[in-house]
């Protein structure tokens, strides 16, 4: 089953389980089902009262969705590319991440905002950005990140359930990769971390596509008799530090990967956290592979040159070896 086929599967099962659980988004709905095609089938399915096309609009759909979430509903808001969430970041981080804590307790917000990020589309510095630090940066709010078919299943389910707010990132590149899902229904809890391969030498901790290429490059390390473990965190809030610090006290290094320009990103705040809790045991510097602190290009040249790639994940390893 590929990504988008297990993503799919697990909003038809929340749709099919509760009546308060509904989607809204620009044109998921009959006329296309969607930009990737999450959606497709789900308005004959469900209809349009549950599967909403709205106007182009992010701010609205956010608003409409954190309205909705306070009076009992469970949406499910769609923000066709992440890069257009700056145009909703008031009712996300100033009403949606704050309302439990401002009204003590007395309600919350179970609004699950999807979104779709990362570049490697050439479609220009507007529709392929990596801006997930922002909402790890922001309390009140969860923020997942999912890269395998089996995870996302069972991670959308978790955040339909959640009873806060719940930032859910998709990268526009792994919507097509497959993996064997478990038909059964099942839940991944927040805050877990998986080993996506054992090793001995060095922790690598990556996301999206960059997770999939540190784990090809593990691989081919391998070879060299150069041990890798790879984390995928999973979710970036809750974080799962134990399952990190633990990889760390064995390999005494760590290399951190992601797609996101270098200042700011989540890797900034994990080589923190690392240098906090486990410094006694490194036995190198804490290394980082990001993008260049610049807007990503539309030229399919220079984008290729932005993007992080096995080479550099490659090289980087060794470099502390």
């Amino acid at each position: 089953m590929t990504y988008r086929e297990a993503l799919r599967e697990g909003l038809r099962e929340e749709l099919q389980r509760d009546e308060r659980v509904f989607m809204m988004g620009e044109d998921i709905g009959k006329n296309w089902g969607g930009a990737f095609k999450v959606t497709k089938g789900f308005v004959e399915e469900f209809g349009e009262e549950r599967i909403r096309d709205t106007p182009i609009s992010e701010n609205t759909i956010a608003g409409a969705g954190v309205g909705a979430a306070i009076t009992g509903m469970r949406p499910v808001a769609e923000i066709m590319f992440g890069d257009l969430i700056t145009l909703a970041m008031d009712q996300i981080c100033n009403q949606a991440a704050k309302m439990r804590y401002m009204f003590g307790g007395q309600t919350s917000v179970p609004l699950v905002l999807r979104t779709v990020f990362g570049g490697g589309k050439n479609i220009a510095s507007h529709h392929s950005q990596s801006l997930q630090a922002w909402f790890m940066h922001t309390p009140g709010l969860k923020v997942a990140v999912p890269a395998f078919a089996s995870d996302v299943k069972g991670l959308i389910k978790t955040a339909i359930r959640d009873p806060d707010p719940v930032m859910f990132f998709e990268h526009k590149l792994v919507y097509d990769k497959k993996e064997d899902v478990p038909d059964d229904e099942y839940l991944i809890p927040f805050g877990e971390a998986k080993i996506r391969r054992a090793g001995e030498d060095v922790t690598v901790w990556a996301t999206f596509r960059m997770l999939h290429q540190a784990i090809e490059v593990a691989d081919e390390l391998a070879k060299e008799g150069i041990s890798v473990e790879v984390i995928d965190p999973r979710t970036l809030v809750p974080l799962d530090k134990k399952t990190l610090i633990d990889s760390v006290v064995k390999t005494g290094r760590l290399v951190l990967v992601t797609e996101e320009t270098k200042t700011g990103a989540t890797t900034a705040e994990i080589s923190a956290l690392v240098q906090e809790e486990a410094f006694d045991w490194l036995d190198a510097p804490i290394k980082r592979v990001n993008a260049p602190d610049t807007p990503i290009p539309f030229s399919p040249t220079l984008e290729d040159y932005f993007i992080p790639d096995k080479k550099q994940i490659s090289n980087t390893i060794k470099s502390i070896v």
